[in-house]
């Protein structure tokens, strides 16, 4: 799909009163065409991210991918991305919203078995929590977040830690986490991450605010990585623990130039 057919179509929903609830776009990236709501959904945003804006482009060169685990996977469209750019891995989308998890199981189901979506949240163990609608971002579909029950028990959305999300894909390794979780990335990197981080071969986030940037970096402190950046996406990739202790190690700082990867030692 080009940018100026693009264009039109952003233009079309715009100015048509008539459009229809849902369409389906077939970018070129992408083996089956992909189901999107209209009439305000964020799903044309989430669709213009990836594949006009082609965010996740700076992970097409990574090799002997067979697991992604896509956090935060909205409507499919990220899970769909990696299903095409590594035609051998699995993909594993785990969705809170339950309106998008529907949207997501009818876009994944062309590629059978090596798509599993699953409807629930990451966290930094395995709980149940609540969700929130409309308290975060724009308060579209695209900003829906997890938060913890007010009381135990009472939380009705199934939460797993990202150790656990890899034990229940019968694999040992995870070789790209992308992550887009709305401010629960907070719980994901908490202390709890140094438990499975060293499973992790390469991370695709997105970042929330500087107290997020802060917890993220903090729980690579004991990795080596080349980090870069792709529009919205911190990347993460070659992550491998470090020998050994290095002292008065200096703080990760952000690379000047975007969409390329530095190594950090």
């Amino acid at each position: 799909m080009g940018t100026l057919q693009w264009l039109c179509i952003r233009l079309s929903a715009k100015l048509c009163t008539d459009w229809p609830k849902a369409w389906r776009l077939h970018p070129r990236e992408v083996e089956h065409a992909l189901r999107v709501r209209l009439r305000g959904s964020s799903d044309l945003s989430v669709f213009f991210q990836i594949f006009i804006r082609q965010e996740y482009s700076i992970l097409r060169n990574l090799e002997d991918v067979s697991l992604v685990l896509d956090l935060g996977a909205n409507v499919g469209y990220s899970s769909a991305y990696f299903l095409n750019c590594f035609p051998n891995a699995r993909v594993i989308a785990v969705e809170p919203d339950d309106r998008n998890v529907d949207v997501c199981r009818i876009n994944l189901r062309p590629y059978g078995k090596r798509a599993l979506t699953l409807q629930g949240a990451a966290w930094s163990e395995c709980t149940k929590l609540c969700l929130s609608r409309g308290a975060f971002g724009d308060k579209r579909e695209w900003a829906t977040q997890v938060v913890e029950p007010p009381e135990l028990g009472a939380g009705y959305v199934q939460a797993w830690d990202v150790g656990s999300l890899i034990d229940l894909a019968g694999s040992k390794v995870v070789d790209l986490l992308k992550v887009d979780i709305e401010q629960a990335e907070l719980a994901v990197f908490s202390e709890t991450a140094r438990n499975w981080l060293q499973r992790v071969r390469n991370i695709c986030i997105e970042l929330h605010g500087a107290q997020c940037t802060e917890t993220f970096f903090n729980a690579l402190k004991g990795f080596n990585y080349e980090l870069g950046y792709s529009g919205e996406m911190t990347i993460c990739k070659n992550i491998r623990a470090m020998a050994a202790p290095i002292r008065n190690a200096t703080h990760h700082g952000e690379p000047q130039a975007s969409d390329q990867l530095l190594p950090r030692n």
